[in-house]
């Protein structure tokens, strides 16, 4: 299977779909698959734009909403995560995932889905320690800080992915902390010196995602957020460690990297960090980021995760914005157990389905999703692996396609996306909006939310249109 990848979207789907459909018009191939990894700016009209954290000139209503109004259809399956820049409001909508638009399927705030029976994960959002720990307590209408906090990783996901099998994709709009050693750091650093005081203190990244990476192995690691493309290949250990260790995030030795003084996991500053060009100490931001106040990141350790043996590497790649010139698109084969059977030059028609053991984690860690401010203690991870046991028990007993609409033989645990959740617009298009086009929106309880929880049998405790809290 052809998979395009693309980086941080900022609502640029014309200009993105135009490039990929150039791309294969430059090398004569079909892709059948588009990710997205984040800023994908999912904004349904102009109430919707006032929940997205960035400065006001950077509020634009992109051209998503052609897409959500049907005046236009993604022309390949484009699977997308949520980054920092986003109408956060319509994301949490659909926090277990679901369709954005026709053929547009957001993986969640934390997922996993399968594609012709390749395993795709993902995480929404970036790193901020002072939130990590937090529920899910954001409620419309946001203030400054939650319209920020909102997009920031919980531990409850990150637990959540922790205990997948390993997946063949991962999705992240945050780099993986010290990611930036197992590849040419000094070639980026020549590209974007101001990075280097976070290269220095560890800044660069997030270490639940190292942790991620390192506890679940996938072949390929995609991701954006810092626009600019950079490609790395982590080597895993054969050998185990115990489940109470936590996963290893120092840094290889990599005879390419700068020389560091000082790479302490747990440091938040850099004592006199030394800069070998004068020129770099008035460069201490990346004038291609959008900036926000209160997005420096202190570095925690991630929650203890469990070893199993996979494959030996992980092959990570970065890429940049959607922009003129940039390195923000690449095509990749991937092959599949049963590749489906197409024409010469046509696109193959992806057989999009849940994830089984996602679907037994997701049943088994629902009692724990707190959508208030205080998070509940978390089972231990024997606990836990036992949980998503017995849960898949339930998942294989329980889930499987509507034979009413399916030619296919059910199969125990498996259930095409859309035998269960089917496009709604929760929300107007742009152009309805009247007086009220510049005030936050109201909550609209998503039908494909609802269908998901029906599905597992738990309660949708993101409806908050009587302010449901658990």
């Amino acid at each position: 299977m052809k998979i395009a990848v693309e980086g941080c979207s900022h609502g640029a789907l014309n200009a993105i779909y135009q490039h990929l459909r150039d791309l294969e018009t430059r090398h004569n191939y079909i892709v059948d698959l588009l990710l997205m990894c984040g800023d994908f700016q999912a904004i349904r009209n102009h109430r919707d734009m006032q929940c997205m954290a960035v400065p006001q000139k950077y509020r634009q209503l992109g051209d998503f909403h052609k897409y959500y109004t049907g005046e236009k259809i993604a022309p390949v399956l484009t699977i997308v995560i949520g980054g920092n820049h986003e109408a956060s409001n319509y994301m949490s909508e659909l926090y277990h995932g679901g369709w954005l638009a026709p053929n547009i399927y957001f993986l969640g705030h934390a997922g996993c889905i399968q594609v012709n029976g390749i395993r795709i994960a993902g995480a929404s959002g970036i790193f901020k320690s002072n939130d990590f720990s937090l529920g899910f307590y954001e409620r419309l209408p946001y203030d400054n800080g939650t319209m920020r906090s909102i997009y920031h990783i919980r531990e409850f996901n990150v637990r959540r992915l922790s205990l997948l099998s390993s997946p063949d994709i991962f999705l992240s709009h945050d780099w993986p902390q010290y990611i930036e050693r197992h590849g040419d750091t000094q070639g980026l650093l020549r590209r974007k010196p101001f990075f280097r005081q976070d290269v220095q203190t560890g800044n660069l990244g997030s270490p639940p995602l190292m942790g991620l990476l390192r506890t679940l192995k996938p072949e390929w690691w995609f991701s954006a957020h810092l626009h600019v493309r950079f490609q790395a290949t982590v080597q895993h250990e054969q050998s185990g460690i115990g489940s109470n260790s936590l996963p290893t995030t120092s840094p290889p030795q990599n005879p390419d990297e700068i020389a560091i003084a000082d790479d302490d996991f747990d440091a938040v500053e850099y004592q006199n960090p030394p800069i070998e060009d004068s020129r770099l100490q008035t460069t201490s931001h990346n004038p291609d980021e959008i900036t926000l106040e209160e997005e420096e990141e202190e570095v925690i350790q991630p929650p203890p995760v469990a070893y199993r043996p996979q494959p030996s590497v992980t092959n990570f790649l970065a890429l940049d914005k959607c922009l003129p010139k940039r390195e923000f698109m690449e095509v990749i084969d991937v092959p599949t157990a049963s590749d489906e059977s197409t024409m010469p030059g046509q696109r193959c028609i992806p057989k999009l389905t849940f994830d089984p053991e996602w679907l037994a984690i997701s049943r088994a860690f629902h009692p724990f999703f707190s959508t208030r401010r205080r998070q509940a203690d978390y089972p231990d991870e024997a606990t836990a692996r036992a949980m998503v046991a017995e849960e898949m028990v339930w998942v294989k007993s329980n889930v499987h396609n509507n034979e009413a609409n399916s030619s296919d033989v059910p199969l125990p645990g498996v259930r095409t996306i859309l035998d269960c959740q089917t496009f709604v617009q929760s929300a107007p298009g742009p152009g309805s909006e009247g007086a009220q086009k510049n005030q936050q929106p109201p909550w609209y309880t998503n039908p494909q939310t609802t269908a998901f929880c029906d599905m597992l049998g738990i309660q949708n405790v993101i409806d908050f249109s009587s302010d449901n809290r658990a």
